[in-house]
Protein backbone atom coordinates (compact mmCIF):
# COMPACT_ATOMS: atom_id res chain seq x y z
CA UNK A 1 0.00 0.00 0.00
CA UNK A 2 1.36 3.25 -0.63
CA UNK A 3 -0.47 6.82 0.30
CA UNK A 4 -2.73 8.50 -2.00
CA UNK A 5 -1.45 12.49 -1.92
CA UNK A 6 -4.34 13.95 -4.12
CA UNK A 7 -6.81 16.57 -1.98
CA UNK A 8 -9.82 15.53 -3.45
CA UNK A 9 -9.46 11.66 -3.21
CA UNK A 10 -7.74 12.07 0.42
CA UNK A 11 -11.08 14.11 0.88
CA UNK A 12 -13.70 11.80 0.01
CA UNK A 13 -11.58 8.87 2.01
CA UNK A 14 -9.71 7.46 -1.12
CA UNK A 15 -6.39 7.43 1.09
CA UNK A 16 -4.15 4.49 -0.50
CA UNK A 17 -3.09 2.47 -3.92
CA UNK A 18 -2.83 -1.46 -3.30
CA UNK A 19 0.47 -0.84 -5.51
CA UNK A 20 3.31 0.85 -5.04
CA UNK A 21 4.62 1.10 -8.56
CA UNK A 22 4.00 4.38 -11.30
CA UNK A 23 0.38 4.80 -12.77
CA UNK A 24 -0.18 4.91 -16.44
CA UNK A 25 -1.98 8.22 -16.73
CA UNK A 26 -4.63 9.25 -19.02
CA UNK A 27 -7.67 10.00 -19.37
CA UNK A 28 -10.99 7.66 -18.81
CA UNK A 29 -14.38 9.48 -20.58
CA UNK A 30 -12.99 10.95 -23.78
CA UNK A 31 -16.06 10.08 -25.23
CA UNK A 32 -18.80 8.04 -24.10
CA UNK A 33 -18.28 5.12 -25.94
CA UNK A 34 -14.59 4.67 -24.03
CA UNK A 35 -17.07 3.55 -20.84
CA UNK A 36 -19.21 0.22 -21.89
CA UNK A 37 -21.26 -1.36 -18.96
CA UNK A 38 -23.35 -3.96 -19.18
CA UNK A 39 -25.15 -5.22 -16.49
CA UNK A 40 -25.76 -8.56 -15.19
CA UNK A 41 -29.34 -9.19 -13.53
CA UNK A 42 -31.26 -12.01 -12.19
CA UNK A 43 -34.61 -11.02 -12.89
CA UNK A 44 -38.14 -12.51 -12.24
CA UNK A 45 -39.07 -15.42 -14.59
CA UNK A 46 -40.79 -13.98 -17.93
CA UNK A 47 -43.51 -16.62 -17.50
CA UNK A 48 -46.01 -13.59 -17.80
CA UNK A 49 -47.63 -10.92 -15.86
CA UNK A 50 -48.27 -7.28 -15.98
CA UNK A 51 -44.98 -5.82 -15.71
CA UNK A 52 -42.62 -5.71 -19.64
CA UNK A 53 -39.16 -6.37 -19.03
CA UNK A 54 -37.37 -4.39 -21.83
CA UNK A 55 -33.85 -4.08 -22.68
CA UNK A 56 -32.78 -0.31 -21.77
CA UNK A 57 -29.43 0.98 -23.57
CA UNK A 58 -28.58 4.53 -23.79
CA UNK A 59 -25.51 6.90 -24.58
CA UNK A 60 -24.63 9.70 -22.72
CA UNK A 61 -27.93 9.81 -20.50
CA UNK A 62 -28.01 10.35 -16.69
CA UNK A 63 -30.36 7.62 -15.70
CA UNK A 64 -33.44 9.33 -13.96
CA UNK A 65 -33.66 11.64 -17.19
CA UNK A 66 -33.69 8.91 -19.06
CA UNK A 67 -35.95 6.93 -17.30
CA UNK A 68 -38.15 10.46 -17.27
CA UNK A 69 -38.13 10.58 -21.11
CA UNK A 70 -39.21 7.52 -21.86
CA UNK A 71 -42.04 7.67 -19.55
CA UNK A 72 -43.40 11.15 -21.18
CA UNK A 73 -43.06 9.43 -24.34
CA UNK A 74 -45.24 6.56 -22.88
CA UNK A 75 -47.90 8.53 -20.82
CA UNK A 76 -46.98 7.34 -17.88
CA UNK A 77 -45.69 8.25 -14.29
CA UNK A 78 -42.00 7.76 -13.89
CA UNK A 79 -42.83 5.23 -11.11
CA UNK A 80 -44.10 2.34 -12.67
CA UNK A 81 -40.68 2.17 -14.42
CA UNK A 82 -38.19 -0.21 -11.88
CA UNK A 83 -34.54 -1.14 -12.76
CA UNK A 84 -31.70 -3.22 -10.87
CA UNK A 85 -28.96 -0.44 -10.24
CA UNK A 86 -28.28 2.99 -11.93
CA UNK A 87 -26.03 3.16 -14.16
CA UNK A 88 -23.12 5.89 -15.47
CA UNK A 89 -23.94 8.97 -17.61
CA UNK A 90 -21.03 9.67 -19.32
CA UNK A 91 -21.07 6.16 -20.68
CA UNK A 92 -23.13 3.40 -23.11
CA UNK A 93 -25.12 1.35 -21.09
CA UNK A 94 -27.23 -1.92 -21.59
CA UNK A 95 -29.61 -2.86 -19.01
CA UNK A 96 -33.07 -4.18 -18.16
CA UNK A 97 -36.24 -2.04 -16.83
CA UNK A 98 -39.69 -3.04 -16.01
CA UNK A 99 -42.61 -1.33 -17.22
CA UNK A 100 -45.88 -1.54 -14.96
CA UNK A 101 -48.88 -2.12 -17.50
CA UNK A 102 -47.21 -1.30 -20.65
CA UNK A 103 -47.87 -2.68 -23.97
CA UNK A 104 -45.04 -3.91 -26.27
CA UNK A 105 -46.25 -2.19 -29.30
CA UNK A 106 -46.07 1.28 -27.03
CA UNK A 107 -42.45 0.39 -26.18
CA UNK A 108 -41.37 -0.41 -29.80
CA UNK A 109 -43.28 3.04 -30.88
CA UNK A 110 -40.66 5.40 -28.62
CA UNK A 111 -37.99 7.24 -30.76
CA UNK A 112 -35.74 9.27 -28.29
CA UNK A 113 -32.15 10.14 -29.55
CA UNK A 114 -29.11 8.00 -28.14
CA UNK A 115 -31.83 5.91 -26.33
CA UNK A 116 -33.41 1.93 -27.08
CA UNK A 117 -35.55 0.09 -25.52
CA UNK A 118 -36.69 -3.56 -26.25
CA UNK A 119 -38.80 -5.64 -24.83
CA UNK A 120 -37.56 -9.15 -23.80
CA UNK A 121 -40.98 -10.18 -21.43
CA UNK A 122 -43.31 -10.37 -19.19
CA UNK A 123 -42.96 -10.54 -15.20
CA UNK A 124 -45.10 -10.64 -12.14
CA UNK A 125 -43.15 -8.18 -10.42
CA UNK A 126 -40.87 -5.42 -10.92
CA UNK A 127 -37.42 -5.40 -11.18
CA UNK A 128 -35.54 -4.73 -7.48
CA UNK A 129 -32.12 -3.89 -6.74
CA UNK A 130 -31.63 -7.48 -5.56
CA UNK A 131 -32.11 -8.22 -8.91
CA UNK A 132 -28.63 -7.37 -9.58
CA UNK A 133 -25.82 -9.43 -10.11
CA UNK A 134 -23.49 -7.47 -11.41
CA UNK A 135 -21.83 -5.49 -14.52
CA UNK A 136 -19.61 -6.20 -16.80
CA UNK A 137 -16.68 -3.38 -18.48
CA UNK A 138 -15.03 -2.46 -20.61
CA UNK A 139 -13.39 0.75 -20.77
CA UNK A 140 -10.89 2.78 -23.07
CA UNK A 141 -7.93 5.30 -21.27
CA UNK A 142 -6.58 7.24 -23.47
CA UNK A 143 -3.37 9.49 -23.50
CA UNK A 144 -1.72 7.24 -21.36
CA UNK A 145 1.94 8.00 -20.38
CA UNK A 146 3.99 6.19 -22.80
CA UNK A 147 7.28 4.70 -21.31
CA UNK A 148 6.88 1.23 -19.96
CA UNK A 149 3.39 1.15 -20.70
CA UNK A 150 2.92 -2.65 -20.79
CA UNK A 151 4.64 -3.77 -17.75
CA UNK A 152 3.05 -0.82 -15.49
CA UNK A 153 -0.36 -2.29 -16.60
CA UNK A 154 0.79 -5.80 -16.22
CA UNK A 155 1.93 -4.95 -12.48
CA UNK A 156 -1.71 -3.17 -12.21
CA UNK A 157 -3.19 -6.24 -13.64
CA UNK A 158 -1.81 -8.51 -10.99
CA UNK A 159 -2.35 -5.83 -8.24
CA UNK A 160 -6.13 -5.65 -8.97
CA UNK A 161 -6.49 -9.61 -9.04
CA UNK A 162 -4.48 -9.99 -5.72
CA UNK A 163 -6.85 -7.48 -4.31
CA UNK A 164 -7.38 -3.50 -3.80
CA UNK A 165 -9.30 -1.64 -1.39
CA UNK A 166 -13.07 -1.84 -2.18
CA UNK A 167 -13.76 1.97 -1.88
CA UNK A 168 -16.47 3.90 -2.84
CA UNK A 169 -16.05 5.20 -6.09
CA UNK A 170 -15.21 8.99 -6.79
CA UNK A 171 -19.22 9.32 -8.51
CA UNK A 172 -20.73 8.19 -6.26
CA UNK A 173 -20.23 11.85 -4.47
CA UNK A 174 -21.15 13.37 -7.61
CA UNK A 175 -19.58 13.70 -10.61
CA UNK A 176 -19.93 17.57 -11.12
CA UNK A 177 -19.24 18.79 -7.79
CA UNK A 178 -18.59 15.79 -5.12
CA UNK A 179 -20.07 16.96 -1.82
CA UNK A 180 -23.19 14.59 -1.60
CA UNK A 181 -21.64 13.06 1.49
CA UNK A 182 -21.32 17.11 3.19
CA UNK A 183 -24.89 17.25 2.64
CA UNK A 184 -25.73 13.64 4.14
CA UNK A 185 -24.09 14.53 7.01
CA UNK A 186 -25.55 18.16 7.37
CA UNK A 187 -29.23 16.18 6.90
CA UNK A 188 -27.58 12.86 9.93
CA UNK A 189 -26.13 15.68 11.87
CA UNK A 190 -30.06 17.31 12.01
CA UNK A 191 -29.00 20.32 10.00
CA UNK A 192 -31.35 20.21 7.82
CA UNK A 193 -31.23 24.44 6.64
CA UNK A 194 -27.25 23.85 6.32
CA UNK A 195 -28.33 20.85 4.32
CA UNK A 196 -30.50 22.98 1.70
CA UNK A 197 -28.22 25.83 1.56
CA UNK A 198 -25.05 23.53 0.69
CA UNK A 199 -27.86 21.68 -1.92
CA UNK A 200 -27.90 24.88 -3.14
CA UNK A 201 -25.26 27.21 -2.68
CA UNK A 202 -22.11 24.97 -2.23
CA UNK A 203 -20.33 25.69 -5.81
CA UNK A 204 -17.07 23.32 -6.99
CA UNK A 205 -14.22 24.51 -9.45
CA UNK A 206 -15.88 22.47 -12.27
CA UNK A 207 -18.53 24.79 -12.67
CA UNK A 208 -19.26 26.91 -14.87
CA UNK A 209 -18.80 31.05 -13.71
CA UNK A 210 -22.40 31.80 -14.02
CA UNK A 211 -23.27 28.66 -11.56
CA UNK A 212 -20.81 29.48 -9.28
CA UNK A 213 -21.45 33.24 -8.91
CA UNK A 214 -25.29 31.91 -8.34
CA UNK A 215 -24.58 29.77 -5.74
CA UNK A 216 -22.43 31.65 -3.63
CA UNK A 217 -24.51 34.45 -3.70
CA UNK A 218 -27.51 32.31 -2.59
CA UNK A 219 -25.06 30.97 0.24
CA UNK A 220 -24.48 34.49 1.33
CA UNK A 221 -27.92 35.51 1.65
CA UNK A 222 -30.21 32.91 1.52
CA UNK A 223 -32.92 34.29 -0.52
CA UNK A 224 -34.97 31.91 -2.62
CA UNK A 225 -36.51 35.18 -4.30
CA UNK A 226 -32.90 36.34 -5.48
CA UNK A 227 -31.61 32.66 -5.94
CA UNK A 228 -34.62 32.16 -8.29
CA UNK A 229 -33.40 34.92 -10.43
CA UNK A 230 -29.80 34.15 -10.58
CA UNK A 231 -29.88 30.22 -10.92
CA UNK A 232 -29.79 29.20 -14.31
CA UNK A 233 -32.64 26.94 -15.61
CA UNK A 234 -31.18 23.98 -16.27
CA UNK A 235 -30.29 23.68 -12.51
CA UNK A 236 -33.97 22.35 -12.05
CA UNK A 237 -33.47 20.49 -8.97
CA UNK A 238 -32.22 23.70 -7.00
CA UNK A 239 -35.03 25.49 -8.90
CA UNK A 240 -37.59 23.40 -7.53
CA UNK A 241 -36.20 23.79 -3.86
CA UNK A 242 -35.68 27.84 -4.20
CA UNK A 243 -39.99 27.82 -5.94
CA UNK A 244 -40.86 26.02 -2.69
CA UNK A 245 -38.66 28.27 0.27
CA UNK A 246 -40.35 31.27 -1.88
CA UNK A 247 -43.85 29.80 -1.23
CA UNK A 248 -43.16 27.92 1.94
CA UNK A 249 -40.45 30.44 3.49
CA UNK A 250 -37.99 28.50 6.08
CA UNK A 251 -39.44 25.01 5.38
CA UNK A 252 -36.37 23.80 4.55
CA UNK A 253 -37.40 20.04 4.97
CA UNK A 254 -40.26 20.70 2.53
CA UNK A 255 -37.37 21.78 0.56
CA UNK A 256 -35.42 18.58 0.79
CA UNK A 257 -38.59 16.35 0.32
CA UNK A 258 -39.28 18.49 -3.17
CA UNK A 259 -35.85 16.66 -4.88
CA UNK A 260 -36.99 13.12 -6.47
CA UNK A 261 -36.97 10.44 -3.52
CA UNK A 262 -34.30 8.24 -4.87
CA UNK A 263 -32.29 11.43 -5.15
CA UNK A 264 -32.83 12.71 -1.65
CA UNK A 265 -31.93 9.08 -0.14
CA UNK A 266 -28.34 8.99 -2.10
CA UNK A 267 -27.51 11.97 -0.14
CA UNK A 268 -27.99 9.99 3.35
CA UNK A 269 -26.21 6.70 1.71
CA UNK A 270 -23.37 9.10 0.28
CA UNK A 271 -22.75 9.70 4.25
CA UNK A 272 -22.58 6.24 4.84
CA UNK A 273 -20.18 5.54 1.69
CA UNK A 274 -17.88 8.39 2.70
CA UNK A 275 -17.61 6.71 6.28
CA UNK A 276 -16.69 3.42 4.72
CA UNK A 277 -14.14 5.48 2.82
CA UNK A 278 -12.53 6.99 5.78
CA UNK A 279 -12.59 3.96 8.55
CA UNK A 280 -11.05 1.51 5.40
CA UNK A 281 -8.21 3.72 5.06
CA UNK A 282 -8.20 3.96 8.73
CA UNK A 283 -7.78 0.79 8.96
CA UNK A 284 -4.81 0.25 6.37
CA UNK A 285 -2.85 3.33 8.19
CA UNK A 286 -3.12 0.69 11.30
CA UNK A 287 -1.13 -1.85 9.32
CA UNK A 288 -3.98 -4.17 8.86
CA UNK A 289 -4.21 -6.12 5.36
CA UNK A 290 -6.85 -6.48 3.28
CA UNK A 291 -6.91 -9.97 3.79
CA UNK A 292 -6.22 -9.38 7.85
CA UNK A 293 -8.54 -9.87 10.81
CA UNK A 294 -8.84 -9.36 14.40
CA UNK A 295 -11.04 -9.90 17.01
CA UNK A 296 -14.70 -7.72 16.55
CA UNK A 297 -14.25 -7.88 12.42
CA UNK A 298 -16.97 -8.54 10.65
CA UNK A 299 -16.44 -11.86 8.22
CA UNK A 300 -18.96 -11.53 5.17
CA UNK A 301 -19.95 -15.12 3.68
CA UNK A 302 -20.69 -15.74 -0.06
CA UNK A 303 -24.73 -16.22 1.23
CA UNK A 304 -24.72 -12.94 2.61
CA UNK A 305 -24.40 -14.36 6.45
CA UNK A 306 -22.52 -12.45 8.82
CA UNK A 307 -20.42 -13.45 11.68
CA UNK A 308 -18.39 -11.44 14.44
CA UNK A 309 -14.47 -12.65 15.34
CA UNK A 310 -13.56 -13.34 18.60
CA UNK A 311 -10.60 -13.89 20.37
CA UNK A 312 -11.94 -17.62 20.33
CA UNK A 313 -12.46 -17.73 16.47
CA UNK A 314 -9.45 -15.68 15.23
CA UNK A 315 -7.65 -18.74 14.00
CA UNK A 316 -10.64 -20.00 11.93
CA UNK A 317 -11.74 -16.91 10.57
CA UNK A 318 -8.03 -16.67 9.36
CA UNK A 319 -8.04 -19.95 7.81
CA UNK A 320 -12.22 -19.38 6.23
CA UNK A 321 -9.93 -15.86 4.50
CA UNK A 322 -7.09 -18.34 3.57
CA UNK A 323 -9.47 -20.57 1.48
CA UNK A 324 -11.45 -17.91 0.53
CA UNK A 325 -14.97 -18.89 1.91
CA UNK A 326 -15.36 -15.87 3.51
CA UNK A 327 -14.24 -11.76 3.40
CA UNK A 328 -13.77 -9.16 5.74
CA UNK A 329 -16.41 -6.27 6.05
CA UNK A 330 -16.73 -3.11 7.48
CA UNK A 331 -20.15 -2.22 9.51
CA UNK A 332 -21.56 0.70 7.58
CA UNK A 333 -24.33 2.37 10.97
CA UNK A 334 -28.00 2.96 10.38
CA UNK A 335 -30.65 4.13 12.21
CA UNK A 336 -30.29 1.08 14.60
CA UNK A 337 -27.78 1.92 17.83
CA UNK A 338 -24.42 0.85 16.48
CA UNK A 339 -23.17 -1.69 18.38
CA UNK A 340 -19.25 -1.80 18.75
CA UNK A 341 -17.31 -5.11 18.91
CA UNK A 342 -13.62 -4.07 18.23
CA UNK A 343 -11.20 -1.40 16.56
CA UNK A 344 -12.43 -0.83 13.63
CA UNK A 345 -16.13 -0.09 14.97
CA UNK A 346 -14.44 1.95 17.31
CA UNK A 347 -12.83 4.12 14.40
CA UNK A 348 -16.19 4.12 13.21
CA UNK A 349 -18.03 5.79 16.42
CA UNK A 350 -15.27 8.52 16.57
CA UNK A 351 -15.38 9.57 13.05
CA UNK A 352 -19.52 9.67 13.65
CA UNK A 353 -19.06 11.29 17.44
CA UNK A 354 -16.44 14.42 14.89
CA UNK A 355 -19.33 14.50 12.54
CA UNK A 356 -22.26 15.19 15.04
CA UNK A 357 -24.03 12.03 13.79
CA UNK A 358 -25.37 9.37 15.75
CA UNK A 359 -28.49 6.99 15.04
CA UNK A 360 -30.90 9.07 16.06
CA UNK A 361 -29.69 11.25 13.53
CA UNK A 362 -29.85 8.36 10.93
CA UNK A 363 -33.69 7.82 11.71
CA UNK A 364 -34.42 11.18 11.65
CA UNK A 365 -32.84 11.77 8.22
CA UNK A 366 -34.60 8.41 6.80
CA UNK A 367 -37.85 9.69 7.94
CA UNK A 368 -37.48 13.11 6.40
CA UNK A 369 -36.11 11.51 2.72
CA UNK A 370 -39.00 8.07 3.12
CA UNK A 371 -36.56 5.71 3.10
CA UNK A 372 -35.58 3.19 5.45
CA UNK A 373 -31.55 3.27 6.52
CA UNK A 374 -30.77 0.17 8.82
CA UNK A 375 -26.91 -0.15 8.11
CA UNK A 376 -25.36 -2.63 6.49
CA UNK A 377 -21.65 -4.37 5.75
CA UNK A 378 -19.64 -3.77 3.00
CA UNK A 379 -16.66 -6.12 1.73
CA UNK A 380 -13.23 -4.11 2.27
CA UNK A 381 -11.24 -5.78 -0.41
CA UNK A 382 -12.31 -5.92 -4.03
CA UNK A 383 -10.42 -8.49 -6.85
CA UNK A 384 -11.36 -9.45 -10.23
CA UNK A 385 -9.00 -10.08 -13.02
CA UNK A 386 -8.60 -7.98 -16.21
CA UNK A 387 -7.79 -8.16 -19.62
CA UNK A 388 -6.22 -5.62 -21.45
CA UNK A 389 -4.80 -4.29 -24.56
CA UNK A 390 -2.60 -1.93 -25.59
CA UNK A 391 -2.53 0.37 -28.84
CA UNK A 392 -0.27 3.02 -28.82
CA UNK A 393 -1.03 5.29 -25.75
CA UNK A 394 -4.72 4.05 -25.41
CA UNK A 395 -5.23 0.97 -23.12
CA UNK A 396 -8.37 -0.95 -23.48
CA UNK A 397 -9.68 -2.71 -19.76
CA UNK A 398 -12.32 -5.49 -19.37
CA UNK A 399 -13.77 -7.27 -16.37
CA UNK A 400 -16.45 -7.63 -14.39
CA UNK A 401 -17.50 -6.12 -10.89
CA UNK A 402 -20.08 -6.74 -8.13
CA UNK A 403 -23.30 -5.28 -7.07
CA UNK A 404 -22.02 -2.14 -5.27
CA UNK A 405 -18.66 -2.13 -6.65
CA UNK A 406 -16.95 1.19 -9.06
CA UNK A 407 -15.31 0.52 -12.03
CA UNK A 408 -13.31 3.97 -11.52
CA UNK A 409 -11.85 2.48 -7.85
CA UNK A 410 -9.84 -0.60 -10.52
CA UNK A 411 -9.52 2.03 -12.55
CA UNK A 412 -7.21 4.66 -10.44
CA UNK A 413 -5.48 1.44 -9.48
CA UNK A 414 -4.42 1.90 -13.00
CA UNK A 415 -4.15 5.34 -13.08
CA UNK A 416 -2.88 7.06 -10.11
CA UNK A 417 -3.91 10.13 -11.69
CA UNK A 418 -6.03 13.41 -10.92
CA UNK A 419 -9.34 11.78 -10.12
CA UNK A 420 -11.46 14.03 -12.21
CA UNK A 421 -9.67 12.74 -15.23
CA UNK A 422 -11.67 9.84 -14.69
CA UNK A 423 -14.94 11.12 -14.94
Amino acid sequence: MIPAHDPLERSLGLCFYAGDGPGIGGRLRASPGDFVVEECETPPPLTGGPYLVCRLTKTNWEQSKAIRAVASRLGISHRRISYAGTKDRRAVTSQLVSLYNVGERAVRDVRIPDLTLEPVGQANRALALGDLAGNRFRLVVRDCDPGDLEPRCAAACEVVGTGIPNYVGLQRFGVVRPITHLIGRLLASGDVEGAVAAYIGRSFATESEPVRTAREAFLADRDPRAGLARFPVPLRFERAMLHHLVSAPGDWAGAIRVLPPKLAAMLVSAYQSHLFNRVLSARIARGLRLDGVEPGDRLVFPDGRVDTVTGATLGQARLLLARGRAAVGIAMPGSEPFVERGETDAVTRRLMEADGVDHRGLADAAALVGTPFSGAVRRIRLATDVSLAIDEDAVTLAFALGPGQYATTVCREFMKTDPLRMV
